[in-house]
């Protein structure tokens, strides 16, 4: 993504798959494992620290944390499952938001520079925490019966089922997760190269082109500070609808029928 022998080379899928920096156990450790580690450190301190010493009436930190945790309880939890469910799975629900958020957020600070869910590995194991969450929630409420009701839905004509059954197999237990996982990769992926195309052009017009590109520099200076804005939405947003989608799909497990 830099200016060599004044040419202009930007980001490539390479970003993605840095250098190994060292190596912990014999698991490699790279740039944005580090990103990752940060990001969980974050949360568990930011939570800890807001939540250690509660007060009848709260400080501005405790409100911030009460605000985010209440956000989720009430405008996800509650509002999709209900009370008594909405709190069994608030733990989990809580987790997944402030965990695609934090990583989300990385993105767009200084010297971090890249999301810790712009690699497989997160969106992956989120998605799947997703899925068991899912299957749990039916087979809990349901017992094994919650695969039938998911497979065969009540009111399809005899002569459909094996259609039918093909279809939500497919849709509700192999391209859920995996939709899950893209939606949120691909997202966090093309912020980070939109970002860096932005700002490695804004580096190349004013100190390796100069003179009248300057001028585009500018222009891509404002473009890259417009789409930092832009990526700030996309990662609380991205993280509001994973956790959405989550408890959508917790309910439709524990609902009476399929």
């Amino acid at each position: 993504m830099a200016a060599d022998g004044g040419e202009f080379h930007g980001p490539s899928i390479d970003e993605f798959f840095p250098e190994i920096l060292f190596q912990v156990a014999g698991i490699p450790v790279h740039r944005i494992h580090l990103v990752q580690f940060l990001s969980v450190i974050a949360i568990v301190l930011v939570l800890w620290l807001g939540t250690r010493r509660m007060r009848v009436v709260p400080g501005r930190f405790q409100s911030l944390v009460e605000m985010g945790l209440g956000f989720v309880r009430n405008g996800i939890a509650h509002d999709l499952l209900g009370r008594k469910d909405g709190d069994r799975f608030l733990p989990i629900l809580a987790t997944i938001f402030f965990m695609v958020l934090f990583m989300n957020i990385t993105g767009i600070i200084p010297f971090l520079n890249i999301a810790g869910t712009s690699i497989a590995a997160v969106p992956l194991l989120l998605a799947v925490v997703s899925y068991v969450t899912f299957i749990y929630a039916g087979i809990r409420r349901h017992g094994f019966r919650f695969f039938k009701n998911a497979l065969m839905p009540q009111g399809v004509p005899g002569f459909a089922l094996p259609i039918v059954a093909v279809i939500e197999l497919v849709s509700t237990f192999i391209l859920r997760p995996v939709t899950l996982m893209l939606r949120l990769l691909m997202n966090m992926v093309v912020g980070h190269m939109l970002l860096v195309l932005c700002f490695a052009a804004t580096q190349f017009f004013f100190f390796t082109a100069g003179g009248g590109w300057a001028a585009l520099g500018v222009g891509t200076l404002a473009f890259g500070g417009a789409f930092t804005l832009f990526e700030i939405l996309v990662a609380v947003l991205q993280a509001y609808v994973f956790t959405v989608l989550t408890a959508v799909y917790i309910q439709l497990a524990v609902a009476e029928e399929h």
